[in-house]
């Protein structure tokens, strides 16, 4: 056999691989479009998925790893996280007015008990509308990704140097222990079970701002432990 079709079969059978975990990629799509606003196209993030996929397939080695989508899985989903990354969700720009946002949405809501209208944030900011609607946007793809991330926003990174990463468990541990037992369902639910807001929202009966809320503050709690 030449080492022409000795590759081509390699590759034909690298691609069967790919082509028999397509749909888990697609379903993995579809869950992290739910998470996200509506200007995010899951075909994107089907066809980036995908693409990582296919590299991985014909990359990989069964006599290292016996499992392909367990090799395959966390470097799929990391590529689509990447590709989120990709968008500069969150630039130098827009991080001071979504921390004013975030301060205006909780004034705003600890007297109307609702989350105001991008309409009324330009109002109660004085900052123009679009402004204000793609900084929200922002915030929202930025709130799925790890918390690692929002530990580096910011800094560069400088807060996660600051410890190791098992250090960083034990403290996410010990804040989460401080919150009451609803709230750590919250992060538990988002984080590790991948439920969107709505869903979260459904099964404990509490908005989806009120959600958001926690999380900022759980984030924002964890910082302050490691003294960022």
């Amino acid at each position: 056999m030449s080492t022409q079709i000795y590759e081509e079969e390699i590759k034909h059978k690298s691609d069967e691989l790919a082509i028999q975990y397509l749909p888990a990629v697609k379903a993995m799509a579809f869950r992290l479009k739910e998470r996200l606003p509506s200007s995010i196209d899951y075909s994107d993030l089907s066809a980036i998925g995908t693409e990582e996929l296919i590299k991985l397939a014909r990359r990989y080695d069964e006599s290292i790893n016996d499992s392909f989508w367990g090799y395959a899985k966390k470097r799929v989903y990391g590529a689509m996280l990447d590709y989120l990354r990709s968008l500069d969700v969150l630039s130098r720009a827009s991080r001071q007015l979504v921390k004013q946002i975030d301060k205006a949405v909780d004034t705003y809501m600890a007297e109307h008990d609702e989350e105001p209208s991008d309409e009324e944030l330009s109002s109660l900011l004085g900052e123009d509308i679009e402004k204000i609607h793609d900084a929200r946007i922002a915030s929202a793809i930025y709130t799925v990704m790890p918390i690692d991330d929002h530990l580096q926003v910011g800094d560069e990174g400088a807060t996660l140097k600051k410890i190791e990463q098992e250090e960083l468990v034990e403290v996410i541990k010990s804040v989460l222990s401080k919150f009451k037992e609803r709230e750590q369902l919250i992060i538990q639910l988002y984080y590790f079970e991948e439920l969107t807001l709505k869903e979260i929202s459904e099964i404990l009966g509490i908005t989806e701002s009120r959600i958001s809320q926690i999380h900022k503050s759980v984030i924002g709690k964890i910082k302050e432990s490691i003294g960022a």
